[in-house]
């Protein structure tokens, strides 16, 4: 299955690059870094990503949405809501971090459905898409094909979250242990809500 990472300028490294360190732990993935006019772009930390050109006639699998201020204007570009639209629709999951909830949910595909986002950005997002029932309290969130992360780091926790869903808990455990990561695993449990 490809692993889509959608990228945008100004999206956050580590929503992008935690989940790719997860991911690319497992064989059977294959991993693409792909934005809507494909060429080089840049993280909020400046890290360069050669992408693929988004194109529907060869999109397949887990379409992956980091959060990072380039959420921002991304959020009212039109054009863009409705070209993502098109891919959300056609993945067969959407994952995302952090404020890359706030991209999914302006397409329309998860009003009426649970998601979380980060907490510290959490009165804007609730504000921006108040059709979707967004859970403060969530480290991550699954509602059908659905996955969503609370801030930054929750991402690879999802990450394994999905891989637990899908290929098991034992990989999962696998992973944390190459990557020795202590993995946050209940994802009901966020010890940052509390701070908002």
């Amino acid at each position: 299955m490809y692993i889509n990472i959608l990228l945008f300028n100004d999206f956050e490294s580590l929503d992008a690059f935690g989940p790719v360190e997860v991911f690319g732990c497992v064989d059977k993935y294959k991993l693409r870094y792909v934005s809507m006019d494909g060429g080089i772009i840049k993280s909020r930390q400046h890290v360069p990503v050669m992408t693929e050109k988004l194109a529907l006639e060869n999109f397949s699998g887990l379409l992956l949405i980091p959060g990072g201020q380039g959420v921002r204007p991304l959020a009212n570009n039109d054009l863009f809501i409705h070209a993502l639209k098109k891919f959300v629709n056609k993945a067969e999951y959407c994952l995302t971090v952090c404020t890359g909830s706030v991209l999914l949910a302006k397409t329309g595909c998860i009003n009426n459905k649970k998601a979380t986002s980060n907490k510290r950005a959490f009165t804007w997002v609730e504000n921006s898409c108040p059709e979707v029932n967004w859970q403060e309290a969530a480290r991550w969130v699954v509602d059908g094909k659905y996955y969503t992360s609370s801030g930054v780091s929750a991402g690879i926790d999802m990450s394994l979250g999905f891989i637990a869903d899908k290929l098991g808990k034992q990989e999962a455990d696998d992973i944390t242990i190459k990557m020795e990561y202590i993995w946050n695993e209940n994802k009901d449990k966020d010890n940052f809500s509390v701070q908002r």
